[in-house]
């Protein structure tokens, strides 16, 4: 968190300099000071943050591969007129445990083409699907509710 800070200081300020710095040490020194003592904020939080960075990664190639996947799915269906298809509305309950967990899968189900989360309330989710058999189905174990709980720690 200092090192950001730090960072932001010296892009914000836009120049370099031996007095720049120094400021910048105390300032940011004086701010990191601050919000572990008065705002909770715990450097072993970051750690674990720090810790889970491959994960994260991991979880932003998914939902972006999972985005390039969904939009070929419904380019297929905007450009066949003919194919049948079921729009649905579809409810599930998951057992992810944080609501950060819970409002990042709305929010990858929602990003994703084809899907739209229209609500969620303690883990109970309701989504619009395009096509039931084709976005609809296995929303509660998909790769974004599987890569959740790894980040969780459940697996």
């Amino acid at each position: 968190m200092y090192l950001l800070l730090l960072l932001l200081w010296f892009i914000f300020n836009g120049r370099v300099t031996l007095e720049v710095a120094l400021f910048g040490v105390v300032i940011c020194g004086w701010l990191y000071w601050f919000i572990s003592k008065h705002m909770g904020y715990n450097y072993k939080d970051e750690l674990r943050f720090v810790k889970k960075t491959p994960l994260y990664l991991k979880y932003a190639v998914i939902l972006v591969w999972e985005i390039f996947k969904a939009n070929i799915d419904v380019i297929k269906i905007i450009l066949s007129p003919k194919m049948e298809i079921e729009p649905a509305i579809v409810r599930f309950h998951t057992d992810l445990e944080t609501e950060a967990a819970q409002v990042m899968l709305a929010n990858s189900i929602t990003l994703t083409p084809g899907t739209y989360t229209a609500g969620l309330e303690n883990g109970d989710y309701v989504v619009q699907a395009l096509d039931k058999s084709k976005f609809g189905e296995g929303l509660n174990d998909s790769v974004f509710a599987e890569q959740l709980r790894r980040l969780e720690g459940k697996k």
